[in-house]
């Protein structure tokens, strides 16, 4: 049963603010030389932003006085040369930023996308596909602008602050202390209210993922929902989760815009007290007209880069949500652990053994209880039940999608453990009775089971499993596209596509989940011929509730609850007149009454 749905808010664990910062910082790293380069440019802005009011200065006190045009035209010079210069720069940084921006949210997506990859069922079968998607896609797109901002304004930014510090500290200490008495107030009230910012961008998070995993849902099941004109009522959930979605965002932007305020009251402050004090300063003859005008330019300058940090921090607070939502996925270990100690698997001779295995998808509801068997290479084994015995479940571990409670799983007397993973299922093939195909052709469908695979070799595979005649029937054969999840094939179809797909991986171990309950019983016949032709020399599962598919099979397995109550040839089972036979004869009674 999966821990979340698509109208259940997740649990995101929190992460400190330092942490997070220092993670997404982490990732300029590959890009320090670039980053350097784009610092070098910002100063060479900042030097000329810097320079600017006391050229200023020097103009009016020295120049305009004394009617010096000469001199005028030299200062205009500058002027214009430091604006040209610091626009080059500034487009400059701008380009070369983004371009390190793309690259970092590409590597932060490709990590993340093969870390998931990684995860064990286990992952999966907790939260909806939507909900993934949308930490791939939308949380890692949020990040954008926060790594822009890192560079081209976080650091310039301060320095620029020092640097204004400094010289109206040397211009007149007194007027910079009480330009910056209003400092306190503001740090104050913006670490206050960050507290609450990210809560509600947390929350926004978590309302746009329960859409996202909604919208997924639904297309994927639009068939249903038609065929039960399900239409309004779906619209109805599909409007709240909007509405949700909607007062999420105007909660947190309600209180986003408490920064702008603040800084620009704090600035407005420190303006009134500059004007203020420079006034009585000039009346009693303590400073020139020329440097009050230069000091007013160095406040602007103080405070413009105040205010594009308070913006930047309030990025950085908005896509925290984002970044943590991001890190919790890379932070989850997978429930199967690929050691690097574990060795390759050799060439497997098919040997399979359950040594007492107890497991269950939650540890407390064990679906297997100590399981016990043995099978010899080569040997094709049935497992039969009721519905939820156990069945799909030994071949899961048999896999290793999944691992035991309790007990052992070994494969030619090695724990499956202790091997690699590519290694043990890249010799195995496994069918599921719940095809999937790729929106790709049906030749690339077939190749997934053998990546270089020739044309001839996927078209004896389709010709195996008597798929070749109903390919070459559609309208451009094997190159006919399936479209997303094979919605253009039947099921029958689909189901020998996937099987041609089996076969093309030539396994050691083949496993067959309900491998012909989609196919018709003419067709049967024929794959059934294919089918024998595969299991020969391979250890085979074959799990089936058509019985009639297995009775030649070498040994048939009987679970239920978890638990195998008999296990013997098809004719031993019989004349057992125990579990089995009571199944074949009530399968045997309903398909003569049907008939």
């Amino acid at each position: 049963m999966a821990k979340n749905t698509v109208k259940q808010d997740e649990k995101v664990i929190s992460l400190k603010n330092k942490e997070i910062f220092l993670r997404l910082i982490s990732y300029l790293r590959p890009f320090k030389i670039k980053v350097i380069f784009i610092l070098l440019l910002m100063i060479v802005i900042m030097i000329s932003g810097l320079l600017s009011p006391m050229i200023l200065q020097i103009a009016i006190d020295n120049y305009i006085d004394t009617k010096n045009i000469v001199g005028m035209l030299v200062i205009s010079g500058v002027l214009l040369a430091l604006n040209i210069v610091s626009m080059y720069s500034q487009r400059a940084s701008i380009l070369q930023m983004n371009k390190i921006t793309n690259n970092i949210l590409l590597n932060i997506r490709q990590e993340l996308y093969v870390h998931i990859q990684k995860l064990s069922f286990s992952f999966f079968d907790d939260r909806p596909v939507g909900k993934i998607l949308a930490r791939v896609v939308g949380d890692v797109n949020s990040l954008s602008e926060l790594f822009s901002n890192a560079v081209t304004t976080l650091i310039p930014q301060t320095l620029t602050i020092i640097s204004v510090a400094a010289i109206m500290f040397y211009l007149n200490p007194s007027l910079a202390l009480i330009s910056i008495t209003v400092l306190p107030l503001l740090f104050v009230a913006l670490f206050g209210l960050q507290v609450f910012i990210r809560s509600k961008w947390q929350v926004y998070r978590q309302k746009r993922s329960n859409l996202n995993g909604f919208t997924h849902e639904s297309f994927s099941g639009i068939r249903i929902i038609q065929n039960f004109t399900y239409e309004k009522e779906i619209s109805k959930s599909f409007k709240n989760s909007v509405n949700d979605l909607m007062d999420s965002f105007v909660n947190a932007v309600f209180y986003n815009d408490f920064f702008w305020p603040i800084v620009d009251f704090s600035w407005g402050l420190s303006s009134i007290l500059i004007f203020w004090y420079g006034a009585k300063l000039s009346q009693t003859g303590s400073v020139t007209i020329g440097t009050i005008a230069a000091f007013i330019s160095y406040s602007g300058m103080f405070w413009r880069p105040i205010l594009n940090i308070a913006s930047f921090y309030n990025t950085l607070i908005t896509n925290f949500a984002a970044a943590e939502r991001i890190f919790e996925i890379m932070d989850i270990n997978p429930d199967i652990e690929d050691l690097e100690s574990n060795e390759i698997m050799p060439l497997i001779k098919g040997t399979v053994e359950f040594k007492n295995v107890t497991f269950g998808y939650e540890k407390h509801i064990p679906v297997l209880h100590n399981v016990s068997f043995k099978i010899k290479p080569g040997e094709t084994i049935a497992l039969v039940g009721p519905t939820g015995a156990g069945k799909t479940t030994i071949t899961s571990l048999v896999s290793r999608f999944y691992d035991t409670n309790k007990g052992e799983v070994l494969i030619d007397g090695k724990n499956v453990k202790d091997v690699n993973l590519n290694s043990l299922r890249s010799q195995m093939g496994i069918m599921l009775q719940d095809t999937f195909l790729f929106s790709d052709t049906i030749k690339e469908n077939i190749r997934y089971g053998k990546l270089d695979a020739t044309e001839e070799e996927i078209i004896e595979a389709a010709k195996a499993v008597n798929a070749h005649e109903f390919i070459m029937q559609l309208e451009n054969g094997y190159d006919t596209q399936v479209n997303e999840r094979g919605s253009r094939l039947s099921v029958g179809q689909r189901q020998l596509i996937s099987f041609a797909r089996a076969l093309l991986a030539n396994p050691r171990i083949l496993i067959l989940d309900e491998a012909t309950s989609n196919i018709d019983t003419a067709t049967e016949i024929l794959v059934q011929k294919g089918i024998n032709k595969l299991l020969h020399g391979r250890t085979s599962f074959v799990i089936a509730h058509r019985l009639s598919t297995i009775r030649d099979c070498d040994k048939i397995m009987v679970i239920d609850n978890g638990t195998i109550i008999e296990a013997g040839t098809h004719d031993e089972l019989i004349r057992r007149k125990g579990f089995y036979y009571n199944l074949y004869m009530a399968q045997y009674r309903f398909l003569n009454e049907g008939a």
